[in-house]
């Protein structure tokens, strides 16, 4: 969740004439923020005030593929935005444990003040884990730990890995379900013990964080390990595709890099990268403490206007 180069100024190819942050990716999230606010927003209204429980029609649109739809395109963004992000981090295992720790507060608080809206295993718990997990096994290293012959997973051909993991989401997407999607008319159920074996116990529990909720599970904000740490890696592979190029340590390349700045070649060179939108991109730069209040203030609010 952080979108800045690293010590860019020692780095090769560091970008000249713009900052080293790429502001856009402020903005993307500032701009997912806004509307995920806006989204549970509507739900304090719909379902937590009797001036929007009377609104039928705009609850059954939200209930529906509308509000869905709407959904998704904000877990989507941000999850694939988070793993976008990840090379960017010198201290991915400790964002990871301060993005786990704000999943277990939110957990806590829900649990303890409102039990029947309670987030077990929400966005939060999950982008900490993808985050942790990530850099235990290897798939991310700082720029400064790689070298120039660098054989780890996934190095060296990221389209291959970005559209693997593309599948793969799309293959797992209804493991909660208890299925996988092999095409269009052709699932694969998976085996019910999954979802039944240590109910209401440690194991349970486990399995429910991996993909596989057991048997009375409920949470508001659902977000297991699969499929989600597949899309979580796309957006990292997806990053690796467009900028990892640059920050290969080898001599040759650098005075390459070196060269595409000159010319203005290199890709996060590009305005693209750049764009601003002053009030979006302040909440974009510090969307973990946004997530964590804005759900009282929404409550608060509704509760005193509504």
């Amino acid at each position: 969740m952080i979108a800045q180069y690293q010590d860019s100024a020692e780095k090769p190819g560091a970008l000249k004439g713009r900052g080293t942050r790429l502001e856009t990716l402020d903005l993307i999230r500032g701009i997912t923020l806004v509307s995920m606010i806006l989204y549970h927003g509507m739900w304090d209204f719909l379902y937590l005030s009797e001036t929007g429980a009377s609104m039928t029609a705009l609850r059954t649109w939200y209930e529906g593929p509308g509000g869905h739809l709407w959904q998704q395109s904000i877990c989507r963004t941000f999850i694939l935005l988070s793993g976008f992000c990840v090379p960017f981090s010198r201290r991915i295992i400790c964002r990871g444990l301060e993005v786990s720790a704000g999943g277990i507060a939110v957990s806590a608080v829900t649990i303890l003040a409102m039990y029947e809206e309670r987030v077990i295993f929400g966005v939060l718990t999950f982008l900490g884990a993808a985050m942790l997990v990530t850099g235990a096994a290897g798939l991310y290293l700082p720029p400064s730990a790689r070298r120039e012959k660098d054989t780890g997973p996934g190095r060296g051909r990221p389209a291959a890995c970005l559209a693997v993991c593309l599948l793969l989401f799309h293959v797992t997407r209804w493991i909660n379900l208890g299925y996988l999607r092999l095409g269009a008319s052709v699932l694969l159920d998976l085996p019910s013990v999954l979802y039944t074996f240590g109910s209401g116990k440690l194991p349970g529990y486990l399995l429910t964080g991996l993909g596989f909720p057991m048997t009375g599970f409920f949470s508001t904000d659902y977000f297991s390990f699969m499929p989600w740490i597949f899309l979580f890696l796309a957006g990292l592979f997806l990053n690796r595709l467009l900028l990892e190029d640059r920050r290969r340590p080898d001599k040759r390349r650098a005075e390459e890099c070196a060269e595409d700045v000159g010319r203005g070649k290199d890709p996060a060179g590009h305005a693209f990268f750049h764009l601003q939108a002053p009030v979006l991109n302040l909440i974009g730069r510090h969307s973990l403490p946004v997530y964590l209040i804005h759900q009282p203030v929404l409550y608060l609010l509704t509760v005193i206007f509504f």
